[in-house]
């Protein structure tokens, strides 16, 4: 497709027209996740966002042409924490969890990145960087201590479009007495006993959590890359600490050309937080529905805009799919996509606007060839969805309708009786439920009829 790739620039916070350093090789890199538990619906917005930029960037440039880099941080204060909580050794716990976030992936339909670095993998690349900015004057060292000095930087808030005394008044910033500066951040720390440590010129320690994006993006994208991703939480710190780091470390007036950021997830207008106790993992929901009812939700609205989850958010996506999987085809040949359908992607991945071509190709294909039902299916499949069988689509459904027989008929029972009362509000609300567990009604001479579909 020839069409120019649009999105919006958290650095500017404006949206601009893509123009890659290297249109043979195109980076992207995303902040991924900090195992120390299992991921929660938060965190499955960034995965299934960037996913789809991802697919978009390969559908302009080739395959070939895109390289994904997603990070695992493996050493940190959160997982320590969580270790001792658990009783269980840092190892264990970080492949346990790393291993149902792979899990996790694989259930929403998300695509393998083309690298998956560990943040414990490249701790002497971290070293490294923390002595050049050292002797580059941009971070000092006391009490075995390595902190980047911001002051130094001036360009620090651009990403956040504020200055240094909005930044620290409105986050949680690190109090020490080994600091030159409140906003400095530490690059290296000695660890305590029964942590995690590594050799280092300033004893044992480990890093800081700043350092190893930067390092990473670095050695498996250059200095200077086109795509950063993550949450908007990441904005501050995290971002204006990579881009300070990694700008003094390495001489260069830009790290990422654009910067893109997906918005928040509240839960029924509440933010998420696990002292609301409204924590959703992702493996809570999968015995119950399939993945990609929750990858609809995910991008059911703009990836920049908040997104309330709520049963009805999950409802609608439910019948959505059941609907599409009518008219679900296999497609054992190349089938182009029409450009104008295809074409919202491109403009800031508007997945609204593109969902909305769907249900046009849907209402094509509904009664049309099989012409018309594969660039509908293929349409879908774009974006991860009608990704399964058909019959493994229902199969699905009929194990997790979770409905006996005799709840059914009570059902039936009281839809005839709404019917008969002219209520007709109530009757297509319990046709409703029924669908949405995966049984079909159908009226017919008098009577009503019923089967899993």
């Amino acid at each position: 497709m020839n069409k120019d790739i649009f999105l919006t620039n958290s650095l500017g916070n404006k949206k601009e027209k893509f123009i890659p350093i290297d249109e043979n090789n195109v980076g992207m890199y995303v902040c991924g996740p900090t195992v120390y538990d299992d991921p929660h619906i938060g965190n499955a917005r960034p995965l299934v966002v960037f996913d789809i930029l991802f697919k978009v960037l390969k559908c302009k440039y080739g395959n070939k042409s895109v390289s994904y880099i997603r990070n695992i941080t493996d050493v940190d204060d959160k997982i320590i924490q969580s270790s001792n909580e658990k009783k269980i050794s840092i190892e264990e716990l970080t492949k346990k969890v790393t291993i149902n976030y792979h899990s996790d992936c694989d259930y929403l339909k998300c695509d393998k990145p083309n690298k998956e670095p560990k943040a414990t993998e490249h701790i002497s690349l971290m070293v490294k960087m923390a002595e050049d900015l050292i002797k580059k004057k941009y971070a000092y060292v006391n009490k075995n201590h390595v902190y980047f000095e911001v002051k130094k930087f001036k360009d620090y808030g651009k990403l956040s479009n504020k200055n240094l005394e909005e930044l620290i008044a409105g986050s949680r910033v690190e109090i020490s007495e080994n600091k030159k500066n409140p906003e400095d951040f530490v690059l290296w720390k000695p660890s305590k006993n029964n942590e995690p440590s590594w050799e280092s010129p300033w004893g044992k320690g480990r890093p800081g959590w700043h350092l190893e994006c930067s390092v990473m993006s670095k050695k498996y994208l250059g200095i200077k890359f086109d795509i950063h991703g993550g949450g908007r939480d990441l904005i501050f710190p995290h971002h204006e600490n990579e881009i300070a780091q990694s700008r003094c470390a390495n001489d260069t007036d830009k790290f990422a050309n654009y910067w893109v950021h997906n918005g928040f997830i509240t839960i029924s207008n509440e933010k998420m937080a696990k002292s609301q106790g409204n924590i959703l993992k992702i493996n809570d929901f999968k015995k119950k529905i399939n993945g990609q009812v929750l990858r609809l939700a995910l991008i059911s609205s703009h990836y920049k805009q908040p997104l309330d989850w709520n049963d009805k958010l999950i409802n609608d996506c439910q019948k959505i799919l059941n609907k599409w999987y009518e008219c679900h085809v296999e497609v054992n040949k190349k089938v182009l996509i029409p450009e104008d359908s295809l074409s919202p992607l491109y403009e800031d991945l508007n997945t609204p606007g593109y969902i909305a071509n769907i249900h046009k190709l849907y209402d094509k294909a509904y009664n049309g060839s099989v012409k018309d039902k594969q660039i509908f299916t293929t349409a879908c499949n774009f974006i991860g969805l009608l990704t399964d069988s058909k019959d493994k689509w229902l199969n699905f459904k009929k194990e997790k309708s979770n409905i006996s027989e005799k709840e059914i008929l009570l059902k039936i029972e009281e839809r005839d009786k709404a019917r008969k009362n002219k209520d007709y509000k109530l009757s297509d609300k319990i046709r409703d439920e029924l669908i949405n567990k995966g049984v079909l009604i159908e009226d017919k001479d008098g009577k009503t009829t019923w089967k899993i579909k």
